[in-house]
């Protein structure tokens, strides 16, 4: 069965590994596989699926364990202490790792496996019933069994076989930044520092090499420019602007970093994740937002189910149907408890910000920690096996 997977981030590759023994077509618009993006916390199901992948080795060899996340406020004065550690308890089942070394450590593993298309994208998708044809930005047009939309929060494939973004996609005021630069001053080693204020909040998180991610949340009104850096950088030197803490010079260093990711805090909320021979996984199908801490996890989870349940359907219908049943209450009850999460990111008003802050506090009680977040790293799915191809 021909299969082309739009999008190379973490749900394509992922779906590609575990499609192996099909013909596997990866594209992607990018020019090469996306460096930069901010960190993400891994743990839960998706942590299974890499186990079952054999790549937990890798993912630990690139990510961090780190030892605290230090809430401060303008001054720097310690606020809050939160450890990993103690939230989770010693399990060993955790990690943090930047969203492009996750990327990269799945698409290693496939080995070859899968074609891929680099510089290109999907222009027009024609469900014919026994087949899709597809055209192309720039390579000839081809024919598929089946195609899966991979291709994130804005996905074109979306677009062409469900209608426009607006019909889905639902804006929490937020927009997200996350850029990397090496030799930063102050460091403290394996801490990430985080600081809020009405409106914002600031992250910085030392990595290897010498090298600082920094990590903005920030209130926003309106359009957002997801796709010109100048504009999004001053954008986020207004909202910033009579920041404490450190605020200043990370908006001073912010033009030097090599890599800069800006997009919207949104979600996408569909009443299908599938339209005859196309179906969507990760984002595209339903983004749970950057405020839900587990969208790449979950991404795994999406694309690991669905080749599963390819694997053991003749029908792809039914496959479809089943894939969906499987996981809509999971996403869904994420993307609900995402939506009340805003304050922790970028509280609207002083009250706000002061909650925030009695929480972060409240956190650092291991009790109180997995009272409120423990069932997050506990994902109720049953993951099931793929049959060989």
């Amino acid at each position: 069965m021909q299969t082309l997977i739009v999008g190379a981030g973490i749900a394509g590759p992922t779906l590609a590994y575990w499609r192996s023994g099909h013909e596997v077509t990866l594209v992607e618009r990018a020019p090469e596989l996306r460096r930069g993006g901010y960190m993400v916390d891994f743990w839960g199901a998706g942590f299974d699926v890499a186990e079952r992948m054999g790549i937990v080795a890798e993912l630990r060899r690139r990510g961090y364990v780190l030892k605290e996340a230090r809430v401060v406020d303008d001054a720097g004065h310690r606020i809050a202490s939160l450890r990993p550690a103690a939230m989770l308890g010693n399990t060993g089942r955790y990690v943090s790792i930047a969203r492009s070394d996750l990327a990269a450590a799945i698409y290693d593993a496939l080995d070859g496996g899968a074609e891929l298309i680099l510089d290109d994208t999907v222009r027009t998708l024609t469900d014919e019933g026994d087949r899709v044809r597809v055209t192309f930005e720039k390579g000839e047009p081809r024919v598929f069994d089946l195609v899966v939309g991979a291709d994130g929060l804005h996905s074109r494939v979306r677009r062409l076989a469900f209608g426009p973004d607006g019909q889905f996609e639902r804006y929490l005021g937020i927009v997200v930044a996350a850029f990397e630069v090496k030799g930063y001053r102050p460091r403290e080693e394996l801490i990430g520092m985080m600081h809020a204020e009405v409106g914002f909040q600031v992250v910085r998180v030392p990595l290897r090499d010498d090298v600082t991610l920094f990590l903005l949340s920030v209130r926003h009104d309106g359009p957002a420019p997801v796709e010109d850096r100048a504009a999004a950088e001053a954008l986020l030197r207004r909202a910033l602007a009579g920041g404490g803490w450190e605020t200043p010079a990370i908006l001073d260093v912010m033009p030097r970093a090599e890599t800069f990711y800006f997009d919207t805090v949104s979600q996408i909320r569909m009443p299908s994740w599938s339209r005859g021979r196309v179906a969507l996984v990760g984002d595209a199908a339903a983004c749970p937002s950057f405020l839900a801490g587990q969208g790449s996890a979950l991404a795994m989870v999406e694309s690991y189910t669905l080749a599963a349940e390819l694997s053991r359907c003749g029908d792809h219908v039914e496959a479809f149907a089943r894939y969906e049943r499987r996981l809509a209450p999971l996403l869904r009850s994420k993307q609900d408890a995402a939506t009340n999460l805003g304050l922790a990111f970028a509280p609207k008003n002083r009250f706000q910000l002061v909650t925030r802050n009695s929480v972060m506090k409240l956190m650092g009680l291991p009790k109180v920690a997995d009272m409120v977040m423990g069932r997050s790293f506990r994902d109720k799915v049953e993951l099931p096996p793929v049959a060989a191809a």
